[in-house]
């Protein structure tokens, strides 16, 4: 176990880990107060230490400093990073430890964001190169600087275990005994990268890194994050989207005992006290008026009205190949139109961050995926240079894009300058619920024709909202928002005349963002359920329906083969029991998965088993690979069959887990998941899962009940009933 000098000061809260992976021990620190906020410096202004780039850096004690640029949120970044870094500097493990990244755009940006962000499945494929080369540059200089103090060489040294040898003479040198000289030699311009036949640690299924502070309960996320002198607050916004606060009653709370300030602003009210029950229990007894304004008459059916009237305007093109008119005018037509709910992100973790606003300064703690973001958000908030803002990350207790937001952190600081001290503002689960930023509403048409039982014309829309528009406008050019059509502009399929359009349609008043999956979210599940009405409009089995469709598509055969040999596609089921494929291009990885369900007389679905096969390049990891794509098919199978947000009278109705349900333990399928060994580049893995899991799911039941539903989540009644959706 190593000792961090730098964590002197840091809370006895702070995170120390050890894990055994194939022989070797890796300490992992997760500081309380986050020590990597100390900038990562150059070489030559770090006392000692060898920073040849903002990822690594290295003591006279040979102790290796992996900084992270993304953030750990359970996905397993943390491991993987690590691995990368450590293949390519040829790292002792045991002498390894990790830290958060500070907030710093131009040093952490996210090579496919331009952005300091974490999220759309991006983290390994985006920084893989950068990484290897930071590992691979630091170690070239280390080994010049052995080569130069030996007179040798440096094509005749070798690296290993954080040491350079060069074998004819015998002599080895610790990398901490080489870095001062190290810091004084110029980068390769091109660092040569390790052969993959020659990796060491990427491709071995470590374990995470996470894992037992996770078990053992020392793991700190942002909501445990305590410092001196802190006082809790919780909060209550307009249950109406975009209203403001009235008038506030406060007598009754200020008799509960602990709570000490009520903090009144023009869209929400808080209520600081000595424990979160202390301000809980004020927050109750507050009588609030709410000025509801405009937007109290949003409903679901109105969301749901203008949609569909969007969906019939033409939209702008996305993609068009072949000749769509001639396309549509060869063999049957067919037509059908796919709908996907509001969802909320129902993270384990609620929304939280804790704040010290001072009149020249301001210092936050947190889990966030948007490092940069939130602080200069935060400066605004605070009125304050950006400089002055500090931002602590800490482990996520569940991202799915709601962390890519830095509303609550904005909030917090707000209240917090009401506040002398430091204070923790947690939001409850109701007003997290109702107060969330939301997966859009979406509606997909499509028309097809079939011709010698192959689909000779496809003309696909997206109707929904532009995310990236508000989120990344830079990204939004020429009317297309490339979240939106994520997945249904690169089919796998071979299609002679091939459109697609979008139509941006925002729904009134609802605030909408990312969730897990995404774009390919309603564009596979449009997408894979029509592939299954047409393979029964041609008479064909669906796998050989797409295979004839997979002539120029060697990866995508390959995981579609192999999905169905192991799923045991083909045999016999028990009456009113399918099997269902999804095949889809998502987040530059090839997947296949296989859901096999049973549909009661009643409706209710029993899911028996999920196969998935996943074709993602390089695995850096393959045990958390598998272990994503585990968890998003809970994730995505979760939301097909009971995930929905509704609205009345501008109103959010579902509050909590009693309303808005999660997929119970005793309800998840028996899940396999197959990792196809590629010596191709990464590709994302993180959401693959969860857009997997709804059209695997409804064609299963399609094929279990002849039933094709076409809207989510899976309506009961249907299926009870036996009618068409």
């Amino acid at each position: 176990m190593i000792a961090d000098k730098t964590l002197s000061a840091v809370s006895r809260r702070s995170l120390l880990t050890g894990g055994v992976a194939t022989g070797f021990l890796l300490a992992f620190h997760l500081p309380l107060r986050a020590a990597i906020n100390e900038p990562v410096q150059p070489a030559d202004k770090t006392d000692g230490k060898f920073a040849p780039n903002a990822f690594i850096r290295i003591d006279g004690d040979g102790v290796t400093t992996l900084v992270m640029p993304q953030v750990e949120m359970g996905q397993g970044i943390y491991t993987a990073v690590s691995m990368i870094l450590a293949e390519e500097l040829d790292a002792d493990w045991s002498k390894v430890q990790l830290l958060h990244a500070p907030a710093n755009e131009k040093l952490y940006g996210n090579p496919l964001f331009i952005i300091q962000a974490t999220g759309g499945s991006t983290s390994v494929r985006a920084f893989w190169k950068p990484l290897r080369e930071a590992g691979a540059s630091a170690r070239a200089m280390l080994v010049q600087a052995a080569a130069a103090q030996w007179g040798v060489d440096p094509a005749a040294c070798t690296t290993s275990k954080g040491a350079v040898t060069h074998k004819e003479s015998g002599r080895t040198a610790s990398y901490g005994a080489l870095a001062a000289a190290a810091a004084g030699q110029t980068p390769p311009k091109t660092p040569t990268l390790k052969d993959p036949k020659d990796f060491v640690y990427i491709g071995q299924p470590f374990k995470r890194l996470d894992t037992p502070e996770k078990v053992n309960g020392k793991a700190v996320y942002g909501i445990d994050a305590i410092v001196p002198d802190m006082k809790f607050a919780t909060l209550a916004q307009c249950p109406v989207f975009g209203g403001k606060v009235g008038k506030v009653d406060d007598r009754a709370a200020k008799q509960i005992p602990g709570v000490r300030k009520i903090v009144v602003l023009d869209d929400l009210v808080a209520v600081v006290g000595d424990h979160m029950w202390a301000a809980k229990k004020g927050l109750e007894a507050l009588v609030i008026e709410w000025n509801e304004g405009p937007n109290a008459r949003i409903n679901s059916k109105a969301v749901w009205d203008d949609l569909r009237a969007a969906s019939a305007r033409d939209g702008v093109v996305a993609k068009s190949t072949g000749d769509i008119a001639k396309g549509l005018s060869t063999g049957e037509k067919f037509e059908a139109s796919f709908e996907l709910p509001f969802l909320a992100h129902a993270t384990m973790e609620p929304l939280n961050a804790t704040v010290h606003c001072k009149p020249d300064s301001c210092e936050i703690w947190t889990g966030t995926q948007i490092m940069a973001r939130v602080q200069s958000e935060a400066a605004k908030a605070a009125g304050l240079p950006i400089e002055k803002v500090t931002v602590n990350n800490h482990l996520i207790g569940g991202g799915f894009g709601r962390k890519l937001e830095p509303d609550m952190v904005v909030a917090a600081v707000r209240i917090a300058k009401q506040v002398d001290g430091p204070v923790k503002v947690v939001w409850t689960r109701e007003e997290d619920i109702q107060h969330d930023v939301y997966r859009p509403v979406y509606r997909d048409t499509i028309a097809a024709t079939l011709s010698d039982g192959k689909i000779a014309g496809w003309k696909y829309k997206v109707t929904g909202a532009a995310i990236i528009a508000r989120w990344l406008p830079p990204a939004f050019q020429k009317g297309i928002d490339i979240d939106a059509i994520d997945s249904a502009t690169d089919l796998p399929y071979d299609i002679p005349n091939f459109h697609v359009e979008y139509v941006r349609a925002e729904p009134p008043g609802v605030p909408t963002g990312f969730w897990r999956g995404v774009g390919p979210n309603n564009n596979v599940f449009a997408v894979e359920c029509f592939i299954d009405e047409l393979a029964r409009k041609a008479g064909k089995d669906p796998v050989e329906f797409r295979r004839g469709m997979l002539a120029h598509q060697p990866r995508f055969l390959s995981v579609l083969n192999l999905a169905a040999e192991k799923a045991n596609w083909g045999q016999p089921l028990p009456a009113r029991v399918g099997r269902g494929v999804c095949l889809q291009p998502s987040f530059g990885s090839f997947i296949a998965t296989v859901v096999e369900a049973e549909v009661d007389e009643q409706g209710e679905i029993n899911l028996r088993r999920a196969t998935s096969v996943v074709d993602t390049g390089i695995a850096v990891n393959p045990d958390i690979i598998k272990a994503q794509v585990e968890g998003g098919l809970i994730f995505g199978l979760t939301a097909a069959l009971y995930g929905e947000i509704t609205i009345e009278k501008g109103r959010v109705q579902q509050s909590n887990f009693n309303d808005y349900r999660m997929l119970r333990i005793n309800q998840t399928p028996k899940i396999e998941v197959h990792v196809v060994k590629s010596g191709e580049a990464p590709g994302g893995i993180g959401e693959t899962g969860t857009t997997a899991a709804a059209p695997a799911l409804r064609n299963a039941i399609y094929a279990a009940t002849g039933v094709a539903l076409r809207r989510l989540p899976i309506d009961r009644t249907l299926l009870a009933a036996g009618k068409k959706a």
